[in-house]
């Protein structure tokens, strides 16, 4: 008996395959860096995008620039509070009750040599980078099992970092604490999820134009981390951008509980 093969063979429709069209989404930490790449992406694809940020002025301001690309909405609020997150979830609610994407992305950072980090910037790192998603995540289920289908689920992604796989090359302890935990809770919930329709993937940036990365590309300060990636440059908007499109349309629907590195080869050919 020959090889078992398709019934027929048919031109795929790319732009379908990597559409997100008609779905709705939400970027935490929208309004610049990463958080605005990924929006970016979203909107040129077709989707509606929620926005959020601590500071409302930049929120908006960012949602205005956005919304030359589609339908960006506004809603900034302190996810690494209780009380913030609950009036973001309510006022989400009150337009919405799907949500087809999810991606936690707000993030801090704290760099002191071991010895002086203080607790309470420990606690603020933790709160932001690892509490926040998964508790946003979880008040936000009702909406993402309602958007699920066994063809085309729900998508929730956590935007972690190389610094959660492998050691740091600054002092950042409990950033790259946050990312590793972020990283396992995105693997505990896509296991557990699934069954939902639901899938959870983390993505892992390396050095992307960033605030957090700003002081370290000043100056001479770029060239020396291009030194280090084994591509040669720090990521583009279009390298972050194109991945998440890939994992929240049909091109990513077989995909969960994974970690993927955005980096140039900086974890994959670490020793």
């Amino acid at each position: 008996m020959g090889e078992e093969r398709w019934p027929y063979a048919a031109r795929m429709d790319l732009n379908e395959l990597f559409s997100v069209q008609g779905k709705t989404a939400i970027v935490t930490g929208g309004s610049r860096g990463i958080g605005y790449m990924i929006a970016t992406g979203l909107l040129s694809a077709g989707a509606r995008v929620y926005i959020t940020a601590r500071k409302a002025a930049a929120c908006d301001a960012a949602a205005e620039e956005l919304s030359e690309l589609g339908e960006c909405v506004s809603l900034p609020a302190d996810l690494s509070t209780s009380e913030g997150m609950s009036s973001f979830v309510a006022a989400f609610n009150q337009t919405e009750d799907k949500l087809h994407i999810l991606c936690n992305n707000a993030g801090a950072n704290w760099v002191a040599p071991l010895g002086d980090v203080p607790e309470e910037g420990f606690d603020k790192v933790i709160d932001i980078n690892l509490k926040s998603p998964f508790f946003l995540t979880q008040a936000l289920l009702p909406n993402l099992k309602a958007a699920a289908t066994p063809q085309d689920p729900a998508r929730v992604i956590m935007t972690g970092s190389i610094n959660g796989i492998a050691v740091p090359w600054v002092d950042n302890f409990s950033y790259s604490a946050s990312k590793a935990g972020l990283h396992m809770i995105a693997r505990h919930m896509g296991q557990r999820l699934a069954k939902d329709h639901i899938t959870v993937n983390s993505i892992a940036p390396g050095p992307f134009e960033s605030k957090m990365m700003a002081a370290a590309l000043e100056g001479d300060g770029k060239a020396m981390v291009e030194g280090m990636i084994p591509l040669g440059r720090i990521g583009s908007p279009e390298d972050m951008a194109g991945t998440v499109l890939w994992l929240c349309s049909r091109a990513g629907a077989y995909i969960t509980g994974t970690v993927i590195p955005i980096d140039g080869g900086v974890t994959g050919f670490a020793s």
